[in-house]
C-alpha cells in the first residue's frame, strides 16, 4: 500500500464496506499497472483467486499479478497455497469463454517458496487430469494448441508467431518388393498368398509415442530420426500437427523396439532441458547475477547461469566455474569476485529483484 501512494489508501478508505465477492478494486496508483484488486483475508485461496480471473476476464483484462495469497501473515503453508492457486488457474484455463486474459503471474518474493510452486506445477503435468484434458482435445479438430501449452502460456505469455516452429518433415524411399505366384490351382495361389502374408505380418510391428516435447524437435533430433530410418529396418513417421503430437515408428519388431527406446531418450533430454529452463526463468524472477559490460554497465547472465550461480550461493558453495564472453572464470561466492585463467579479477553483482521492479 505504501507504494501505491496515498490515492490508492483513500479509494480504499472510500470503498470500505461497500465490497462485493470479496474484494474491491482501485487505480493503480504509483505501481506500473491499470489496476489493484484488494482481497478480503480469508482462508479460501483457491475461491478469491477463481473469482479475481473471472473478474479480469469480465473486465478484458490482458494480465494479471498474484502474490502468494496467504503465506504472510495468514500464516498457510506455500505448498497448499500453491495447490489452491494453481487448481483455480488450471479450471479457468479449462474454460473455452476465455478471450481476454492472456498471462497469468504468480509473483514469489521467498526463494524457499519457488520449489513448492514449481513442483504442484510439475505434478499437474504428469497427472490424469492432463490426459483427460488431451482427450477433449483428440475429440475436437478445431483445437489448435493443447491445453498444456495454454495453460503454460498463461504464465510465461503466449509466444509471437515470428516463433513458431515450421513443420519438419520425414522422407524414405521405400523399395517395393513383387511376388508373382503361379501355383496348380487358384485355391493353391491364395493359400500361398495368405501364408507370405502371415510370414510378413508376424515380423511387423509398430509402436506410436505421444508427448509435448516432440513439438521442440528441431534439426537436430529430425537428422538423428532419419539416421535411425537408414540404419534399421523401420519407417518413421512424425505426426506433428496431431496434439499431443506423435511418433509412429514401424518395421521389423527387434528394430521398432530399439528405435522406440533412443526415440524416447530423446523425448526426455528435451523434456529435462524445458524443466530446467522453468526452473532457470522462475528463479530469474527472484533474483538476477550480472557481471562487468562495457561504459561501467553491467550485463545479466543467461538464466542458466543465473541459476547454477544462485544454487550454488544457496548451497554455501565456495566456488563455482562459469563462462564470461567465452572465457572461464572461476567465481568465489563469498566475495562476488571472478578471476580468469590469467589471474585477471572481475566483480559480480547479485540483484534480489523487488515488486517495484
Amino acid at each position: 500500500m505504501d507504494a501505491a501512494g496515498s490515492e490508492v489508501a483513500n479509494e480504499c478508505a472510500q470503498y470500505a464496506g461497500q465490497y462485493q465477492n470479496g474484494f474491491i478494486t482501485t487505480r493503480g496508483g504509483n505501481l506500473s499497472c491499470s489496476r489493484i484488486i484488494h482481497l478480503i483475508t480469508n482462508n479460501q485461496v483457491k475461491s478469491q483467486v477463481s473469482k479475481v480471473l473471472h473478474e479480469c476476464e469480465q473486465r478484458m483484462y490482458k494480465s494479471v499479478a498474484f502474490p502468494a495469497i496467504g503465506t504472510g501473515q495468514a500464516g498457510q503453508s506455500s505448498a497448499k497455497v500453491a495447490d489452491e492457486m494453481l487448481d483455480a488457474i488450471v479450471e479457468f484455463a479449462r474454460q473455452r469463454s476465455v478471450q481476454h486474459l492472456q498471462t497469468i503471474k504468480i509473483v514469489i518474493f521467498q526463494a524457499n517458496m519457488l520449489t513448492d510452486f514449481y513442483e504442484s506445477m510439475k505434478k499437474r503435468e504428469d497427472s490424469d487430469f492432463y490426459e483427460s484434458m488431451k482427450k477433449r482435445e483428440d475429440s475436437d479438430s478445431s483445437t489448435t494448441e493443447s491445453w498444456l501449452s495454454m495453460l503454460k502460456s498463461f504464465f510465461w505469455g503466449k509466444k509471437q508467431s515470428s516463433e513458431k516452429k515450421k513443420f519438419m518433415i520425414l522422407e524414405k524411399k521405400v523399395n517395393l518388393v513383387t511376388f508373382q505366384i503361379c501355383g496348380e490351382s487358384q485355391e493353391k495361389v491364395d493359400a500361398t498368398e495368405s501364408w507370405i502374408k502371415d510370414l510378413i505380418l508376424k515380423e511387423q510391428f509398430e509402436n506410436t509415442i505421444s508427448h509435448e516435447a516432440i513439438e521442440s524437435f528441431d534439426e537436430t533430433q529430425i537428422a538423428i530420426l532419419e539416421d535411425l530410418q537408414r540404419g534399421k529396418q523401420v519407417t518413421i513417421e512424425l505426426l506433428n500437427k496431431l496434439s499431443p503430437p506423435q511418433i509412429k515408428i514401424s518395421g521389423i519388431s527387434r528394430d521398432v523396439c530399439s528405435v522406440s527406446l533412443e526415440v524416447q531418450e530423446m523425448v526426455q533430454q528435451i523434456r529435462s532441458t524445458e524443466e530446467e529452463q522453468s526452473k532457470a526463468e522462475l528463479l530469474y524472477n527472484l533474483v538476477e547475477w550480472r557481471y562487468p559490460g562495457s561504459n561501467d554497465s553491467f550485463v545479466a547472465f543467461n538464466k542458466l547461469t543465473n541459476m547454477k550461480l544462485e544454487h550454488a550461493k544457496m548451497a554455501k558453495k565456495l566456488y563455482l566455474k562459469v563462462k564470461i564472453n567465452k572465457k572461464d572464470y572461476k567465481v568465489d561466492l563469498n566475495t562476488l569476485k571472478a578471476t580468469d585463467d590469467q589471474g585477471k579479477t572481475i566483480n559480480l553483482q547479485r540483484v534480489t529483484k523487488d515488486e517495484g521492479k
